[in-house]
């Protein structure tokens, strides 16, 4: 039997009798309504792909959005894209990925940016993004409401380069928490910290509780749960909400 129709088939059972409550029980954070908001499309999710990225920043949340379609009752979109021509982008670790899409922001409703390539200052990943200055440009023009950017590991040091963190609460991998907060970030140890249109993840496996926060917030606790039971795991760690986030 192929997997993914057998889970999609138990998690309907298993989502029933989980209830709404397991996310926000392994992921506290203020008291965010459980309902999903009413949406009259898809869920469109970008994820922005580079060479050098970490391999699970991308994957994971990937992983996230698409077993979501099978939950949210509009439906979620999910595409890698590149500032660049659509091409084949090399990971971290060496896993090629072909990214069809051009960077379109507008859209999207959601922007996920991974990290990749902090400790290697003279390789691919961050640091070349951020000196060719390309990607913080696009990030930092993408801004508008309705969009919320967000990002996990290493992956907000390329939001601050784009001036998208400074004087805003947030969070990076651990070992990238000062240079963040030296930018102007202000750093909340948190595993994921919703500002509202920016939400960033700790390290380089918080895609996951990144995506399934995100899954909870735009599509509700009923999607977040099916999800979890899919995936058989349960989110760790607290969201820090901001009192005005949805």
């Amino acid at each position: 039997m192929e997997r993914r129709q057998f889970l999609r088939r138990t998690t309907a059972a298993g989502a029933a009798t989980l209830g709404a409550g397991t996310l926000t029980a392994t992921a506290l954070g203020t008291g965010a309504a459980a309902a999903a908001p009413r949406r009259t499309g898809p869920l469109r999710v970008d994820i922005v792909m580079f060479d050098g990225v970490e391999e699970l920043d991308c994957i994971a949340p990937y992983e996230v959005f698409s077993a979501a379609a099978m939950h949210g009752s509009n439906g979620v979109t999910v595409r890698y894209v590149t500032t660049g021509r659509p091409r084949l982008i090399r990971a971290a670790y060496g896993t090629q990925l072909q990214v069809g899409h051009r960077w379109a922001p507008e859209e999207a409703d959601l922007i996920v940016v991974p990290g990749g390539g902090y400790t290697r200052r003279n390789g691919p990943g961050i640091w070349a993004e951020i000196g060719s200055g390309v990607l913080p440009r696009a990030l930092a023009a993408a801004a508008r409401k309705g969009l919320t950017i967000s990002s996990l590991c290493t992956g907000a040091v390329l939001l601050s380069a784009a001036g998208l963190t400074k004087g805003r609460p947030c969070t990076t991998h651990h070992g990238a928490k000062a240079y963040l907060e030296e930018q102007g970030g202000v750093i909340k140890n948190a595993r994921v910290v919703d500002d509202g249109d920016l939400v960033t993840a700790g390290g380089i496996t918080s895609g996951l509780e990144l995506g399934l926060w995100l899954v909870r917030r735009e599509l509700g606790a009923d999607a977040a749960t099916g999800v979890e039971t899919m995936l058989e795991y349960e989110a760790r760690g607290t969201v820090w909400q901001a009192s005005s986030s949805a």
